[in-house]
């Protein structure tokens, strides 16, 4: 008997061994199934002069997804020039398995209005951790996508503890690579240069085809469609409770920035989220230590109040979003340098040497790539493990922060904001909206009139509760802010200290929508708007006339629809009964192409009985956009994106064409993006600043005195050149033009301005500032402000915009208003037969202030 149970049970054993086994060869199967990076790539990542391409990247994740059951790929959609944007989910099986209900757990802590309070542990203890990171949104800052494939290599192959307790207890989501298009234009242009003298030389061109680097300025408009795919992911389906954006800096101070970030900090956002960056960025910080990694900084350099791009907005989307920045080197090229080129001089980085936040100054040497991708996966990795080991504390947080924060809007001075359904804008107002929702923020509409605060307002209107989870997100969009004036933000001197980007990121303000703060709660009959709203302009009943209203900034996209189809359109140049001066009419022809523009612009066409007496017909612009290179123009590439969006023609006009002459032939307006004159005129300064000799010969650009001279020749034949923003001092300068920029020569104490909305006065009898309501914002952003001076010819100078009297700041940051009070903010003059029009600041800046557009487009439509 004892001899029959001693043989079971050896035979249950031998089972159990065996079975033990079968799992054992099983998984050394999969891992050797799963090619490593070096295999795959043929060299390790961050090999000196190697850098993966895109397609090679995207091949190889769907190779792993294909031999691993840890991984799961998602393809967004096509990128701005059509690649593939992937979102690469990595957990363990069981997670990737029950993804819909983990989904499910992490939107309810997320939001947890409405979930009865005994539920939220139940819900903590089912859930993983969410931790989302992304790489090389700046294409030139290689090292994020790089490691992003040895990072995932080692998540799905690691059998240790630390390796399975990640996948247990973390859902890790992770782009690896937010610009696409730039990490293929820059592999591309590395591998044409290396092994010349042009080796590790930046990008000529931008490396987004419209943002450039301002890609990582998109996080609150979400114009680009990779910031529509990232916000779709971190904004609404997978609130993550952690995120890095992991970037590269310059080269010759820290060698890595980790967070937590410095002071000042923006305000509204839960003080958990501040808690978490320290939390999370010790961990990071002891992680590299360990390892042995010098020149560690964080608390220092990139302060807590930034601009509105990815890993800045996301603590008021109640998320740890958070920053890394590796110093560069050349691209894949080793940089070598000198213990005495090492500089500080940072925020709260005073002097190269040991400090509390930077205990282990690197000494100097080569400086690789392959640094770079190591340091980046310490700091991904550690993130991936601090949240493991506390998965339940992080996803308590999360719960913490919705709640609170809805408490505190609910508490607050202001209980919610209202855009009325009656704007001078009706149609850029929707947009605003649509562009909120995007985000994540619940809006709901009245059904019926409702009256707060002693104000009425229409059926339609939108209301905006601050009772929920992203309070702090709407206070910063829709309410005034204004930059703290204090000891972070001022040199020791008194001298004040530039934001990181502008100083307020107001939309309502830049849109120019009308948005009203109430105090009394919102009562009345509302309904949650579940999607984005669609308007599709009406068309009434057949008349001899349609009248369009060019106070919207889409009448001027139905317009040039409506000329590219061959249809006439007349502009008034005066108001009257029933019009405005700058409203377009068009003859009631052509019903199914006025029928279909309208449709496609939201924009009403109605009756109207005739023609205006005074007025012109509109002619087709032709636009020639000025581009340069030297890493290209952001605002340039902004300007571009905003004329495609309203259908406007153009071509982009370098400096061999205009060296040609003749430019009256092919257009009658040349638009000059904000830039400055050493830059248009080729002497490049900053990051090329040595000499253009810094790229080859076939990438200098500048206009010389033979190009200069055939501009001058357009606009004396009748031609318009039309200058933003710094560019004006060009015109001024290089035109001799009668006007002074009221502004040189003055310090930072005496005048300052960086990146506020301020408040102005336009003359909207003038035909440059039709549709332009009375007064208004514009941003000022690096802008200009001008006097026209004694001259000969002082009536051909008109001021189309000036900045108002008294209280000009609306948002951000101003110091010297006096020396704005009254000045001239847009001029146009007549040269010649032509004309030369000076907006001093940007009315199209990255595609956000739509209350302005109306003037580069007055300015540009014939």
């Amino acid at each position: 008997m004892k001899k029959s149970l001693a043989a079971r049970q050896c035979r249950k054993y031998v089972s159990l061994v065996l079975l033990l086994f079968g799992f054992l060869c099983l998984s050394m199967q999969a891992r050797a199934s799963i090619p490593s990076p070096e295999d795959f790539f043929g060299f390790k990542m961050g090999t000196a002069r190697h850098i993966a391409r895109w397609d090679n990247i995207v091949e190889y994740f769907y190779v792993l997804e294909k031999n691993s059951d840890k991984l799961k790929v998602v393809d967004m959609g096509p990128s701005t020039m059509g690649h593939p944007f992937l979102v690469v989910f990595i957990s363990s099986a069981d997670n990737l398995n029950r993804m819909n209900e983990l989904q499910s757990i992490n939107a309810r802590l997320s939001d947890p209005r409405g979930v009865p309070e005994e539920e939220i542990q139940t819900l903590i203890q089912k859930g993983t951790a969410v931790i989302c990171q992304s790489m090389s949104l700046h294409a030139t800052e290689i090292g994020g996508t790089q490691m992003a494939v040895e990072l995932t290599h080692d998540l799905l192959t690691g059998e240790d503890d630390e390796t399975l307790r990640i996948l247990d207890n973390v859902m890790f989501v992770m782009i690896p690579s937010f610009n696409p298009d730039g990490q293929i234009m820059v592999t591309d242009w590395y591998r044409k240069t290396v092994g010349t003298e042009y080796e590790g030389s930046n990008l000529p061109w931008l490396y987004h085809k419209y943002g450039g680097h301002d890609n990582n300025r998109d996080g609150d408009f979400l114009n680009m469609i990779e910031s529509v795919y990232a916000a779709k992911i971190m904004f609404r389906d997978w609130i993550p409770q952690a995120y890095i954006d992991h970037h590269h800096m310059g080269s010759y101070g820290a060698r890595f920035y980790i967070p937590p970030y410095c002071d000042p900090i923006r305000p509204y956002a839960d003080p958990l989220v501040w808690r978490e960056h320290s939390w999370y960025g010790a961990h990071i910080a002891y992680k590299l230590e360990e390892e042995g990694k010098q020149g560690i900084l964080n608390a220092a350099q990139f302060p807590g109040w930034g601009h509105f791009g990815w890993h800045w907005i996301t603590p008021f989307h109640n998320i740890a979003g958070m920053l890394t920045e590796s110093a560069s080197a050349k691209l894949a090229t080793p940089l070598y340098i000198h213990p005495e080129q090492l500089q500080a001089g940072a925020r709260q980085f005073p002097r190269y040497e040991a400090q509390s936040t930077f205990p282990n100054p690197w000494e100097g040497g080569w400086w690789t790539l392959r640094k770079i991708v190591e340091q980046k996966k310490i700091s991904a990795w550690a993130l991936l493990d601090l949240a493991a080991r506390n998965r339940e504390t992080v996803l308590r947080n999360a719960y913490l922060k919705a709640k609170r924060q809805t408490e505190r809007g609910a508490a607050g001075d202001v209980k919610a904001y209202i855009v009325p359904a009656v704007q001078h804008d009706p149609l850029t107002a929707v947009k605003m909206i649509n562009t909120l929702l995007l985000s994540g923020i619940e809006i709901h509409q009245a059904v019926g009139p409702l009256t707060v605060d002693g104000r009425m307002y229409a059926a339609g209107s939108a209301v905006i509760s601050l009772a929920q989870p992203k309070m702090g997100l709407i206070r910063n969009l829709m309410g005034r802010t204004f930059y703290p004036d204090n000891e972070w933000t001022r040199a020791q001197d008194g001298t004040p200290l530039r934001p990181y980007d502008l100083a307020t990121h107001t939309m309502a303000e830049f849109m120019g929508v009308r948005v009203d703060p109430v105090v009394a709660p919102v009562q009345g009959d509302l309904k949650i708007i579940t999607d984005r709203i669609a308007i599709e302009g009406r068309v009434d009943p057949v008349g001899p006339v349609y009248i369009v209203d060019g106070r919207q900034n889409a009448a001027f996209r139905a317009v040039n629809l409506l000329t590219k189809a061959g249809i006439d359109v007349f502009r008034a140049d005066s108001g009257g009964e029933g019009f405005l001066a700058g409203d377009f009419l068009v003859e009631s022809k052509e019903m199914d192409v006025i029928k279909k523009v309208a449709a496609q612009t939201g924009v009403d066409f109605k009756s109207f009985p005739a023609f205006p007496e005074k007025g012109h017909t509109v002619k087709p612009p032709r636009i020639g956009m000025y581009q340069r290179y030297y890493g290209g123009n952001m605002d340039e590439g902004w300007t571009r994106f905003v004329l495609e969006q309203f259908n406007f023609p153009f071509a982009s006009l370098l400096d061999e064409e205009i060296n040609k002459g003749g430019l009256n032939k092919k257009y009658d307006v040349i638009v000059f993006p904000h830039d400055s004159t050493n830059m248009i005129m080729g002497n490049p300064t900053g990051r090329y600043g040595r000499s253009s000799e810094s790229v080859p010969p076939e990438y200098r650009s500048g206009l010389g005195t033979e190009s200069l001279n055939a501009i001058k020749e357009f606009v004396r034949s009748g031609g318009t050149i039309v200058t933003l923003g710094g560019a004006c001092a060009f015109a001024i300068d290089k035109f001799d033009l009668d006007v002074r920029s009221v502004l040189d020569n003055l310090t930072s104490k005496e005048f300052f301005c960086p990146g506020s909305t301020l408040r102005a006065e336009f003359d909207n009898t003038h035909p440059l500032a039709f549709g332009m309501p009375d007064d208004g914002c514009v941003v000022f952003y690096s802008g200009m402000a001008f006097e026209v001076t004694p001259g000969q010819n002082s009536e051909f100078y008109e001021t189309v915009v000036r900045y108002k009297k008294k209280d000009i700041l609306q948002s951000g940051w101003l110091d010297g208003e006096e020396f704005l009070s009254g000045k001239a903010a847009m001029i146009r003059t007549q040269f010649g037969k032509g004309r030369i029009v000076l907006i001093g600041f940007r009315p199209q800046n990255r595609s956000q202030t739509h209350g302005t557009y109306k003037l580069l487009f007055n300015a540009v439509m014939r």
